[in-house]
């Protein structure tokens, strides 16, 4: 393939809330500019995972290259597919350091939701241009005009430049791509300086090692060249390097503006680090590129092999995972209750249960999982300040000057006659309202400071029932503030069941603590003997339940006659249970971990 002028590349990304239609209007693209044959082409081709096809939704952002004619000029346009979750915001910030230009995706029924303002307020930090797309034209409940004047009210986006196109149909699509190479400007960057190119991503291929997808920002790569990653201070030599057309695709060289990979014989993942910059080695090196800002974890929690002897398993499935997701984190440790295991740090609770899905599926590994929980801070009387990822770690309040949570800023998209609704469930959950927006006469925008722990255990379903569907949310953390928080402890027969700990506000510690207890009565299954399960916050108790113990009737032999014989085989009975209760180990089901996610609303 012949050295391409960098005037005649766009490198463009969709950017959208979920279920806009990003994946389905990439099929268009693909399709219309020849990418992809009819013969092989399915519905959301780029979300070749698994698990996306299984879910409908984009987990991983995916890079191809196009190439569109016109005006005599063959045009190479550099599409990145990003997902839409707000938990996968991570992916669409890598991505936009990659382009030049955005296109900005909204659905002609929906409107602007909360994770298109996001995302266009991302890209426009970024200075990308942007290019306003109006998508599902062809449904009969589509408000083209209307959602028009959302965009314009709420983005700045002059309502002239949003185009109408139908990914479903193709409607509109050739004007799209006309519209991408005269709104989006060509890479700047020059082809003869030092090599400098973005590691945007990578993954790991059993046969080839690490492919590394790079966006070159200057000079130019070509095949059989050695090469540095500057931040893991590694040289090694380019066996191979081409584009995504969407499948690999090996060519001689890349140059400015080009988006592609490197299979370099690198062994391990370890060793490619997302946002690294590669050059030349020695003192021709180029600079490095200010690369991305690392990823911040909200939730944490344990995951345990359900067989003791799967850890090594657990942890080659885990190091897999997290090489081809650097968003996801994980470090050894240990629980009474369930042995060895891994504490995880995850983007969101939909991160989480995707990470989990996949262990199980590719790994084969059965898990056993506690209650997610956020990150605290903790400053002791000593004037240190602690980390806190896991609620064992919480020290006795004695020694607590201040517990703080993570504070974030939640914005609420929804029709005008929900707004009651949605202001009392943010009160319900001790939030502070900080202005509100009427996007048009039927849709607004709330915005409220939430603690963290509110928001990620099931706030987004409760507005989804409040709103009757048609509410949507996004959030960013703003910090940490001081609050009257506590740790409660579950115990079982006595015993404290770290892996069963969580933290509260104290106002809501006793119905958490009397919820989680009934909840718990009803997972444990009843055995020999009767077993207390016990909420304390430190030494006091505040609730409990009793598991009645399996009682065999000892004097069913016993047909009248005096009452003292049957007195004495109960009493028989009651010392065997004691002694039983004294020595015997209670098994405790994996649903009983998931226990302490119940807030106790239902008790309110």
């Amino acid at each position: 393939m012949p050295s391409v002028d960098s005037s005649l590349i766009r490198n463009f990304c969709i950017i959208a809330h979920v279920d806009h239609g990003k994946s389905t209007l990439a099929d268009r693209l693909l399709e219309h500019t020849g990418a992809v044959s009819q013969r092989e082409m399915k519905a959301q081709f780029l979300d070749d995972m698994e698990l996306e096809r299984a879910r409908g939704i984009t987990i991983k952002a995916r890079a191809v290259v196009l190439y569109h004619e016109r005006n005599g000029n063959l045009y190479e346009l550099n599409l990145i597919d990003t997902p839409g979750h707000v938990d996968f915001h991570y992916e669409v910030s890598r991505s936009l350091a990659c382009c030049e230009g955005a296109m900005l995706l909204v659905d002609a029924c929906q409107g602007v939701e909360a994770q298109t303002v996001a995302n266009a307020l991302a890209a426009m930090e970024h200075e990308l241009a942007i290019v306003p797309v109006l998508n599902k034209i062809d449904l009969i409940q589509a408000r083209i005009d209307d959602v028009t004047q959302e965009i314009e009210h709420t983005l700045a986006l002059e309502a002239e430049q949003v185009l109408r196109v139908s990914a479903k149909t193709g409607v509109g699509v050739p004007a799209l791509l006309d519209a991408l190479i005269d709104r989006i400007p060509p890479p700047q960057g020059d082809p003869d300086a030092p090599l400098q190119a973005m590691v945007f991503d990578a993954h790991y291929d059993d046969y080839r090692g690490a492919v590394t997808y790079v966006r070159i920002m200057n000079g130019t790569v070509r095949k059989g060249q050695k090469i540095r990653l500057l931040r893991g201070a590694t040289t090694y030599e380019v066996l191979e390097l081409g584009q995504f057309a969407p499948h690999r695709r090996a060519c001689q060289e890349l140059t400015v503006g080009q988006v592609g990979y490197l299979i370099c014989n690198i062994k391990s993942l370890e060793n490619v680090h997302i946002g690294d910059t590669v050059s030349v080695p020695g003192d021709q090196a180029a600079p490095p590129l200010p690369g991305y800002k690392p990823p911040q974890r909200m939730v944490y929690c344990g995951l345990y092999p359900s067989d003791g002897q799967e850890f090594s398993v657990l942890r080659d499935a885990l190091t897999k995972l997290s090489i081809n997701d650097p968003s996801f984190e994980f470090t050894p440790e240990s629980s009474e209750a369930l042995g060895f295991g891994f504490r995880c740090g995850f983007l969101g609770l939909l991160h989480m249960e995707i990470i989990q899905q996949r262990l199980e599926q590719e790994s084969d590994v059965d898990l056993v999982q506690t209650a997610p929980n956020v990150t605290y801070e903790i400053l002791t009387k000593k004037g240190e300040m602690l980390h806190i990822h896991r609620p064992q770690e919480v020290p006795d309040s004695g020694d607590i000057e201040e517990f703080r949570q993570p504070v974030v800023r939640v914005n609420l998209l929804q029709p005008t006659e929900y707004i009651g609704g949605v202001m009392t469930l943010c009160q319900d959950r001790r939030g502070i309202q900080v202005r509100t927006e009427y996007l048009s006469p039927t849709r607004a925008m709330l915005v409220y400071d939430l603690p963290l722990a509110e928001v990620i255990y099931d706030l987004h379903d409760k507005l989804k029932s409040v709103t009757r569907g048609y509410g949507t949310m996004n959030y960013e953390l703003i910090g940490y503030e001081p609050a009257d928080l506590v740790r409660l402890d579950i115990l079982v027969n006595g015993k404290r069941v770290d892996a069963l700990s969580f933290i509260c506000h104290r106002i809501d510690a006793d119905r958490r603590g009397r919820a989680v207890v009934k909840k718990l009565k009803g997972e444990i299954e009843r055995h020999m003997f009767e077993i207390a399960v016990q909420a304390a916050i430190g030494a006091r108790i505040i609730a409990r339940e009793t598991v009645p113990a399996m009682r065999k009737n000892v004097t069913a032999k016993c047909y009248g006659g005096d009452i003292t014989r049957k007195r004495k085989l109960w009493a028989k009975q009651r010392e065997g249970k004691k002694r039983m209760k004294s020595i015997g180990s209670v098994d405790i089901p994996q649903k009983a971990f998931l226990a302490v996610l119940d807030t106790g609303e239902g008790n309110k």
